[in-house]
């Protein structure tokens, strides 16, 4: 019993690394309600497993602070963890599409495939308020292996409409990203075509190298 807890703190470790990109010990113990001294173990650990990396930052008048973050070898574990086999299947699936049927009538194929699912996200989000739908779609993507979740952006009283920010911290199909990148595309139709009354604006992306892919998501007037 006590093995596992320890190997779950060590995995709410690495997914908070993943989702806020660094942070101290003392930031990490407050986060997940774990003793500092208990953080550390875990952090030592992690570190002997080079899973995480660290720097030290001058804090204030006090001694520096070691800052962790993810190392590229603990990013590729999480990313084991969310089906990356399945994603190396994928990929050798469409490359021998590919090379039967050619790109160009992948990327189609793929185009049908995201409009399918689409359709099946359009029916289990419903006509609630968007921010209902919101909710539902970033449980739907929570299911399948992504790291999402949401926020509302504050307007002001003369814009009278919703604004959310939808956010990935993982990409459960970067293997299939990587390779054919057109996904992306189709993904983001897909959010499109899934919130009809809403404009979907990519603000940050995973394959242009930075640390998740993030969603601007407003009602239209």
């Amino acid at each position: 019993m006590e093995i596992s807890h320890q190997s779950s703190t060590k995995q709410d470790i690495l997914k908070y690394l993943l989702k806020e990109v660094q942070a101290t010990a003392l930031q990490l113990a407050e986060t997940l309600k774990v003793s500092p001294q208990a953080i550390r173990r875990h952090l030592k650990d992690l570190e002997g497993e080079e899973l995480i990396i660290y720097s030290s930052e001058q804090m204030g008048m006090g001694r520096p602070q070691h800052v962790y973050q993810l190392s590229d070898k603990g990013k590729e574990r999480l990313r084991r963890e969310v089906g990356d086999s399945y994603g190396q299947f994928a990929v050798s699936l469409l490359d021998t599409l590919a090379e039967t049927v050619g790109r160009d009538q992948v990327s189609s194929i793929l185009q049908k495939q995201w409009k399918r699912k689409a359709e099946e996200y359009r029916q289990r989000l419903g006509k609630g308020s968007l921010s209902l739908r919101v909710a539902a779609l970033v449980e739907l993507r929570k299911a399948e292996g992504f790291m999402a979740e949401y926020y509302p952006v504050e307007v002001s009283d003369s814009e009278a409409e919703d604004k959310f920010v939808f956010i990935e911290h993982n990409c459960a199909i970067s293997n299939v990203a990587e390779s054919f990148p057109s996904v992306c595309g189709h993904e983001l139709e897909m959010f499109a075509t899934v919130l009809p009354d809403c404009t979907v604006e990519r603000t940050q992306w995973i394959i242009d190298g930075e640390h998740r892919c993030g969603y601007l998501v407003k009602a239209r007037k």
